[in-house]
């Protein structure tokens, strides 16, 4: 007779009670490392425009208007294929192997950057590095996700987060005094750090599992959860959640079990850009000067970085006490809140004339002008504080959620390949939408941005109301069973497969 009970609810009570988390640690922050270097590399124009746009720059290196623009952009599209090739590694290689051949693409990229003697060498190195965050963007989620117990798997999930802004605020802080070239030597140090120490990293146990390789998942959860830690209770519900799945055919993609997860994510990934955080993050000097808003670019920087990391602080602590769909509420409304007084500002307000063209190009006499403004009248200053009020809303929920998100609800046989493809969506809807946000700035303003932006917004709070289930507390099994079921985190277990 088969007996209803949560998964690991009770039976495993005093066995968690018993780990010991601190080599875990150790498995994540060698992880983790991938994050800041994709943290580093995403940003890594900020600082380096500027000086190759001076006169006295290599005609072969110095950048124009068209030039920049695609410097900053192609990242995006290394992002997209590196997705696309963590989507095919993640199954082949497995995930730990996957994150470290990141590495590759990475080193090269700095080195090339840093070594450049023309643009095409800026251009590529650019794009390798893209193709490195897209891996680790595509990877280090699963892996954390699946090397995590339930207990801390939701601070684990944002780690990632937190470590890609704390990479951001590293490369804006180094851009102060450090040239271009040595920007990228510093660049490519966490990479290769991470693939040292993932080199003493255990494997994903579930994957190993899924190989039949029990001795090693077993070895590899002992060193995660500690000596005293009863492993066989864990084994065996990750062996009842891969002993109800079969290989998934093209038929049975279109079973609940794995297209609901599957198109939860992907809709996520493709909601969180199009909030227009990445160009609003890319433009964002420019967008001040048309608000009639000025500041120091470099003070901009790290003003937007620290309320970024702050926030994703926040949501890192709240986690698993308010639940994910809590936090994706608040991040929801703050970010409507936000665009949507951004929107009737930059339409009631008309733009100053001979107002600078959208571009990357930093205009020292507009740094010093805003240097020597002491005063600012309150409608000048609410373009900046509801832009950093939708940066935080951004990075307490739809920022580190929908990363979070993406590797629990995911079904294991088809993690490693979703994963990628979600990646994938994102960072071709963030190059089509940078592309597509200058033209929108030039032909009708900030208006129409910032309007579709709040109506996106308002679609996330919807979706999360109706499509995104609150995994708080709950294993990846059951998480599994939730769709598995049609809404039931328990799980029906025969007597044969409980723990003897």
């Amino acid at each position: 007779m088969a007996e209803n009970s949560p998964l690991l609810k009770g039976r495993s009570t005093s066995s968690e009670s018993k780990i010991n988390d601190s080599k875990l640690y150790l498995a994540v922050f060698s992880a983790i490392l991938g994050n800041f270097s994709f943290g580093y590399s995403l940003v890594y124009p900020s600082p380096v425009l500027p000086q190759l746009q001076t006169p006295d720059v290599d005609p072969r290196l110095r950048m124009g208007k068209e030039q920049t623009a695609w410097f900053g952009s192609i990242y995006t599209l290394g992002a997209a294929a590196g997705g696309l090739g963590a989507m095919l590694l993640n199954d082949l290689i497995g995930r730990k192997l996957s994150i470290m051949t990141s590495g590759v693409p990475s080193t090269i990229g700095y080195l090339l950057m840093g070594g450049a003697s023309d643009f095409w060498m800026l251009l590529l190195g650019r794009f390798l590095t893209g193709v490195a965050g897209g891996m680790t963007a595509g990877s280090i989620p699963v892996y954390i996700s699946e090397i995590s117990h339930k207990r801390v798997r939701g601070a684990m999930g944002t780690c990632p987060q937190i470590t890609a802004v704390t990479g951001t605020l590293s490369l804006y802080a180094l851009g102060l005094v450090l040239r271009w070239r040595w920007l990228a030597v510093v660049g490519g140090v966490p990479a290769l750090l991470m693939v040292v120490l993932l080199v003493f990293m255990p494997s994903s146990p579930r994957r190993l599992i899924k190989l039949g390789r029990e001795q090693e998942a077993e070895k590899a959860l002992r060193w995660l959860r500690g000596e005293h830690y009863d492993t066989q209770m864990e084994i065996n519900d990750i062996e009842h959640s891969i002993n109800t799945q079969a290989k998934v055919t093209w038929s049975q993609l279109a079973t609940p079990v794995y297209y609901r997860p599957i198109l939860i994510s992907v809709v996520m990934r493709f909601l969180q850009q199009m909030t227009g955080i990445t160009p609003i993050l890319v433009f964002m000097e420019p967008i001040f000067a048309k608000s009639k808003v000025s500041l120091p670019a470099r003070y901009d920087a790290a003003i937007v970085g620290a309320f970024r990391l702050f926030a994703v602080a926040v949501a890192a602590s709240l986690m698993d006490r308010a639940g994910r769909k809590a936090l994706l509420y608040t991040s929801s409304l703050l970010m409507i809140l936000s665009s949507l007084t951004l929107t009737i500002i930059s339409h009631t307000t008309p733009c100053p004339p001979g107002t600078a063209p959208l571009t990357l190009t930093i205009s020292h006499d507009a740094i010093g002008s805003a240097l020597d403004t002491s005063q600012q009248t309150s409608a000048g200053l609410i373009p900046l504080i509801s832009t950093m009020v939708f940066i935080f809303g951004y990075a307490l929920g739809w920022g580190p959620i929908t990363w979070l998100l993406m590797s629990e609800v995911l079904p294991l046989v088809t993690r490693g390949v979703a994963s990628g493809l979600c990646v994938a969506v994102s960072w071709l809807t963030a190059f089509a939408l940078m592309q597509a946000f200058s033209h929108l700035v030039e032909d009708y303003s900030l208006f129409v941005p910032y309007l579709c932006f709040t109506v996106v917004c308002v679609f996330c709070l919807l979706f999360t109301a109706v499509c995104v289930p609150e995994t708080r507390g709950r294993s990846l099994e059951e998480i599994e069973n939730y769709f598995r079921t049609g809404g039931t985190f328990t799980i029906t277990r025969s007597p044969s497969t409980e723990q003897m």
